[in-house]
């Protein structure tokens, strides 16, 4: 019996892994591969850091827990798929392995120790799938449109491109309280790092969206415009938050050009995208005029002058009133 449920929990955890691959055209991941090379080693640690969780998950909690019990299971095959599901996971053979080259070399036995410790919480822990309950603490902006930006919020907090974000903050953070003479040009560059991590969402802002919501929008008495306005004041406030212990203007100025440059794939191509996973860009060619944008409006902003901030709100109202009548016209259409 412990057999085809080990061999159907195998196939579901291949699947999951497979959906992480939008890793491949993430923004973030590309740019600094690019660009940084070997000196983004720290942010690749961060990267891998935040997939670790969802990928260490136990693989027995992909069982719903009103059938488990009912399967016709003794205690001792109970035992046998309890010491045998997490073999399923890479992460478990990649830790043995590490485990075993550290017995010959012991300065690293630290490392695999913090590993390994990541991966039990991760693996005790709740699984990660549906909308947590702290979600249900973000609060509403006053206003008509309120509900709609508190949803757009918690659909930010549900990638994991928003605690990569949220890691490099807290790592700027403790950076600029640790160094008081932390020269301005780091400021600016751990700004631009933070909002480019959160570029690739501006590229799918509809891809959280089920069929069922997507319809909703159809039917609400709004203008596109004002739709896509939902979703970038979503965006603009996690951004100007995560930004806060840095350089918030720079953040702001950066995260509108994402935000221009990020209306025309999230309404024409409208790609589906997954909770709990990286968001998957647009093509090459996109990601880098949507990073090029975004990287000038903000060092102009911190160098320059902050009146930039007055093309970038005229070119994102722009294309959200633009991209807003292509929206209808999409839906109108379907």
């Amino acid at each position: 019996m412990t057999g085809p449920i080990l061999r159907a929990l195998a196939t579901t955890a291949a699947r999951e892994r497979k959906t992480f691959r939008s890793i491949a055209t993430n923004n973030f991941f590309l740019v600094t591969a690019l660009l940084l090379q070997q000196a983004g080693v720290f942010l690749y640690l961060i990267g891998g850091l935040v997939v670790l969780f969802p990928m260490s998950s136990d693989p027995l909690r992909k069982i719903p827990a009103d059938r488990f019990p009912l399967w016709p299971l003794s205690k001792g095959q109970h035992w046998k798929l309890r010491l045998l599901s997490p073999w399923i996971n890479p992460i478990t053979w990649l830790l043995a392995g590490l485990a075993a080259w550290s017995l010959r070399h012991t300065e690293s036995f630290g490392v695999v120790l913090l590993g390994a410790a990541l991966f039990v919480i991760g693996f005790l822990a709740p699984s990660i799938s549906g909308e947590p309950a702290f979600l249900r603490w973000v609060p509403a902006p006053p206003g008509p449109l309120g509900q709609l930006i508190r949803k757009n919020l918690r659909e930010i907090l549900l990638t994991l491109d928003f605690y990569v974000a949220l890691l490099l903050s807290i790592s700027g953070l403790i950076y600029r309280l640790a160094m008081r003479d932390l020269p301005s040009e780091a400021l600016m560059s751990m700004t631009l790092l933070i909002v480019l991590a959160l570029s690739s969402y501006a590229q799918c802002l509809f891809g959280l969206e089920s069929k069922s919501g997507l319809a909703r929008y159809r039917l609400l008495p709004l203008e596109g415009w004002k739709i896509i306005a939902t979703k970038d004041a979503a965006f603009l406030v996690v951004a100007v938050v995560l930004t806060l212990p840095l350089a918030p203007v720079t953040g702001l100025a950066g995260a509108l050009a994402l935000l221009a440059f990020g209306h025309a794939p999230s309404t024409e191509e409208r790609r589906e995208q997954k909770r709990w996973r990286f968001s998957g860009g647009a093509s090459l060619g996109s990601g880098i005029a949507q990073t090029i944008a975004m990287a000038g409006a903000g060092v102009t902003a911190f160098r320059i002058s902050t009146l930039i901030l007055i093309p970038c709100v005229l070119a994102c109202a722009g294309s959200a009133w633009w991209y807003g009548r292509k929206l209808r016209e999409f839906q109108d259409s379907d």
